[in-house]
C-alpha cells in the first residue's frame, strides 16, 4: 500500500525551524520501496505571508489518502532591491528572516520574496523548473533542491542556471575546505566542469540508532564503542550485523523493525551508480541487500513494519510485533542521521517507557547518507551587482560562516529554536567545537560519532536513475525474501527492466 501525505506532513513540521530532511510522501512504501527525503522542520513557521496561500485537495480512492498542496508566500525585510527565492518548506526562509533580523542593514535594503510549495507529487520541481526556464522576473534568484532531484540542478540540463560559488563568494574553494564541509555534499554540489554550484547546509552521515539496554541485556555492553564493534564490525560489510541479529533473536528481540531500513543504508553504501558507461551496474553493497533482506525474513529477524507508518513509529517507541507470533518484540536499532533522531524517533520515543533516553549511536556496519538540502543560485541573479551582495552574504551566512554567528554555529547548538535541539551541519570544524549532547540519547555526545559517518560517507553512487530503478529493485528483493522468486529471477527481473529503460544490460 503506498499513502500520499502531501504535503499536510511536511508544511506541520515545517511548523518549525531548520531541522534535517526526511522522506518524500509521495515514496512512502508499505515494505520496500524507495525512500526519499523531504524537508522537515521542528519549531514554527517564520515570515509574513503576503500572498494567498493556495490549497488544492485531491481525492484519491482504494488506500490512497485525500492530499493537500499548499502554496505560501513569505516576505521579509522591507527594502526596494527584491529577490525570489523557491523552497520546498519554510526551512530556509525560516534562516532569511534569522539573517534579516541580524543583520538591519540587509533588512533594510532588500526584500526577499519566498514561494514555498511541498514537492507532493512534484509540485515543488514543476515550479522551480517552469521558473527558471522562463527566466524574467518571476525567475528565482536563489533555491533549494534535496537530495533526491539535486542532480538535475547540478550536473542534469538544469545546472546550465546555477552560478558557481566561486562567482559571488570570495575564495569560496578555500572556504570549503577551512570549514570542513562534508565531501559528499561537495560533491554532489559540484558541476561536470569541477564548479562548486550548490552546498549544503546539513550533515546527513547515518549512524547505528540502538537501544542501550538491549544491548546490555544482549552483548553485556552499551558503551557506543564497544557495541559497534560487537554489533558492526570493522569489516565494511553485514556479516557481524548478522551474527548479532542470532543473538537479539534468542533473546526475544528484532534486529530492525523493517527491510527498508537496511535499504537505504544498502543503496548509499554503494560506490558505484546503477548505470556505468550505458551499462547496469549492481554495485556490490546493493547487491549484498537482497542476500541480507533473505536472512531477514527466513530467520524471522525483522518485524515488517513498513516504513513511515503507524507501525514503524510504534517500534520506535517499543511497542512492535513479531510478525509471526503477532506477540509483542522491540527492535534493537534505526539507521539514521542525527534528523531522524531528533524530528522522527523523537516525536514518537518521548518519555521512559517509550524508550527515551535509552537510545544510543554508533558507527554502521557501512557507510551511508540519508538527506539533505542544497543552495543553488541563479546566474542571473549573480549578474545584477546588487543581487550579488545579498546573495553572496546570505548564502555564505548559511553554508560556509563557522564563527558563533554563522548558522552552522547557531544550528548545531540549537539556538535557533525554542527547545534548544542540537542538530548535525555541514561543517565538521564546527561540529568538533560544540558538545552534541543529546537527551533522546542519554545526554550522548553524538557528534563525534556523526563526522565520522560522515566521512563514512560517499556520493559516487548517487545518479539520475535512483527513482526509476531504486523501487523496482528492492520491490524484487521483497520478492526474493519471502520466496516467491529466486535470486537469479530477481536479479534478471531487474535487469529486464533496466533494458526497457533503454540501458544495455
Amino acid at each position: 500500500m503506498k499513502k500520499v501525505i502531501a504535503s499536510i506532513l511536511c508544511f506541520t513540521m515545517c511548523a518549525g525551524m531548520f531541522a534535517g530532511c526526511k522522506k518524500d510522501d509521495k515514496k512512502e512504501s508499505e515494505t520496500t520501496g524507495s525512500q526519499g527525503d523531504t524537508t522537515a522542520s521542528e519549531t514554527e513557521s517564520q515570515g509574513d505571508t503576503t500572498a494567498s496561500e493556495t490549497e488544492s485537495e485531491t481525492e484519491t480512492s482504494g488506500e490512497e489518502e485525500t492530499t493537500t498542496e499548499t502554496t505560501l508566500m513569505e516576505t521579509y525585510g522591507t527594502g526596494s532591491i527584491e529577490i525570489n527565492m523557491f523552497a520546498m518548506s519554510p526551512e530556509v526562509p525560516g534562516m532569511v528572516k534569522r539573517f534579516m533580523a541580524d543583520n538591519a542593514d540587509m533588512a533594510s535594503k532588500y526584500k526577499v520574496t519566498a514561494m514555498v510549495a511541498a514537492n507532493t507529487n512534484g509540485a515543488y520541481v514543476t515550479k522551480l523548473n517552469a521558473a527558471l526556464t522562463a527566466g524574467g522576473d518571476g525567475a528565482p534568484d536563489i533555491y533549494v533542491a534535496e537530495a533526491d532531484y539535486v542532480l538535475p540542478y547540478t550536473q542534469g540540463d538544469l545546472s546550465q542556471f546555477a552560478a558557481p560559488y566561486g562567482d559571488f563568494i570570495d575564495n569560496a574553494e578555500g572556504k570549503v575546505k577551512d570549514a570542513e564541509i562534508a565531501q559528499y555534499t561537495v560533491d554532489l554540489g559540484t558541476n561536470t566542469d569541477g564548479k562548486l554550484v550548490a552546498l549544503c547546509y546539513q550533515c546527513t552521515g547515518g549512524a547505528m540508532i540502538y537501544s542501550a539496554s538491549i544491548a546490555k541485556e544482549v552483548f553485556g555492553v552499551d558503551d557506543p564503542a564497544e557495541v559497534s564493534k560487537v554489533v558492526c564490525g570493522d569489516k565494511g560489510n553485514w556479516d557481524t550485523f548478522k551474527e548479532a541479529c542470532k543473538k537479539l533473536a534468542d533473546k526475544g528481540y528484532a534486529a530492525v523493525a523493517d527491510l527498508g531500513d537496511l535499504w537505504n543504508v544498502c543503496e548509499k553504501a554503494a560506490t558505484t551508480p546503477w548505470v556505468v558507461d550505458g551499462k547496469v551496474n549492481i554495485d556490490p553493497q546493493r547487491e549484498a541487500y537482497l542476500d541480507l533482506c533473505k536472512d531477514m525474513i527466513d530467520n524471522n529477524w525483522c518485524n515488517e513494519t513498513g516504513t513511515w507508518n503507524d507501525a514503524w513509529y510504534a517500534a520506535m517507541k517499543g511497542q512492535s510485533k513479531d510478525p509471526k507470533t503477532n506477540n509483542e518484540r522491540k527492535v534493537f536499532c534505526f539507521f539514521g542521521p542525527a534528523w531522524l533522531i531528533n524530528y522522527v524517533m523523537g516525536n514518537h520515543s518521548v518519555d521512559e517507557a517509550t524508550g527515551f533516553g535509552d537510545w544510543r549511536v554508533c558507527k554502521p556496519p557501512v557507510g551511508f547518507w540519508w538527506g539533505g538540502s542544497w543552495l543553488v543560485v541563479n546566474k542571473k541573479g549573480v549578474e545584477d551587482a546588487d543581487k550579488k551582495e545579498f546573495l553572496s552574504k546570505f548564502v555564505e551566512w548559511v553554508t560556509l560562516d563557522t564563527s558563533n554567528t554563522g548558522l552552522q554555529y547557531l544550528w548545531a547548538t540549537g539556538a535557533l529554536n525554542d527547545k534548544g535541539t542540537k542538530d548535525t551541519v555541514a561543517s565538521n570544524k564546527v561540529l568538533a567545537q560544540v558538545k552534541g549532547d543529546m537527551a533522546i540519547l542519554g545526554n550522548q555526545d553524538a557528534f563525534p560519532i556523526f563526522i565520522e559517518a560522515t566521512n563514512f560517507a560517499s556520493a559516487k553512487a548517487k545518479s539520475k536513475w535512483d527513482d526509476q530503478l531504486n523501487g523496482t529493485f528492492t520491490d524484487n528483493a521483497a520478492d526474493y525474501a519471502r520466496g516467491k522468486i529466486d535470486k537469479e529471477t530477481a536479479i534478471n527481473n531487474f535487469k529486464d527492466a533496466c533494458a526497457e529503460k533503454g540501458i544495455e544490460i
